[in-house]
């Protein structure tokens, strides 16, 4: 983690996450292009909290990241009960479009790997020709699932590939939690570039896929947008799974309390 958030991070459940606006994570991203050392920025929501209980190669990439940011309204809530707020919402899809605008003003070489196929294709044509950025490559690999122990050809293949083009910033699209325990897998072989994992944000630069209205994702609806795109897929996730975030929260909650309760 960057040094100067030791000790201020916010935990929920098993995961972590900075106090960042979305200004000062482009800034703190940029502080870690410029270090020359390389690292990993991941951006936690409820799926992820859900989703570290019982994956442990998840977790440990989790630790290992050097900027964790929250994505989602409520993780900026649970913060909030937690006593511990952060500043704002900052999910990948919103850090994208000014991390790049960033990219283009330094000169920063971008790769972008993940989404389906074409989808990387489509999403660096039109930042080239919107944004100006300088894409030096693209790649929609399909990785399989992660087990511990288990080398992934494809997944090996793409991290030679991304070095060879030696970017300073790789967006990464895979989806959790392929994207998290392959940014941390190949972090070392792949630096000095910055890995951020973007989730489904090169379906919407795409245009592949439509974001969810502003008035949505500002009242923490968006997961009900996305269900009503794709329900086949995402059902299971936003109906079965994601609720057990109440009860881990709860047990934050209680951890956090002092011995004998808050007698302030």
């Amino acid at each position: 983690m960057i040094a100067e958030f030791e000790g201020r991070r916010l935990r929920i459940g098993k995961l972590h996450v900075d106090p960042l606006t979305l200004a000062g994570a482009v800034d703190a991203i940029e502080s870690l292009v410029l270090a020359g050392r390389g690292g990993v920025v991941v951006t936690p929501n409820v799926d992820h909290v859900v989703l570290a209980e019982q994956h442990e190669q998840f977790r440990q990439a989790y630790a290992a990241a050097d900027l964790s940011l929250a994505d989602g309204k409520p993780i900026i809530w649970a913060s909030h009960l937690l006593r511990r707020p952060l500043p704002e919402k900052v999910s990948g899809s919103d850090l994208v479009i000014p991390l790049l605008d960033r990219a283009a003003s330094r000169g920063w070489r971008v790769y972008l790997l993940g989404g389906g196929p074409g989808v990387a294709d489509a999403a660096g044509e039109r930042l080239v020709r919107e944004r100006g950025v300088e894409i030096v490559g693209t790649a929609a690999p399909m990785l399989a699932a992660v087990e511990a122990g288990r080398v992934d050809p494809a997944g090996e293949h793409a991290a030679d590939t991304v070095s060879t083009a030696r970017p300073q910033l790789v967006l990464v699209a895979f989806g959790a939690p392929k994207q998290e325990v392959w940014m941390h897998r190949h972090r070392s072989a792949l630096a000095p570039a910055i890995l951020v994992g973007v989730g489904a944000s090169l379906d919407f630069l795409a245009g592949r896929v439509r974001r969810a209205p502003r008035w949505m994702s500002d009242s923490g609806l968006e997961w009900l947008w996305r269900l009503a795109l794709e329900p086949r897929r995402l059902w299971r996730r936003y109906l079965l799974e994601d609720p057990r975030f109440i009860r881990i929260l709860i047990r934050t909650l209680r951890d956090s309390q002092p011995l004998g309760g808050d007698r302030s």
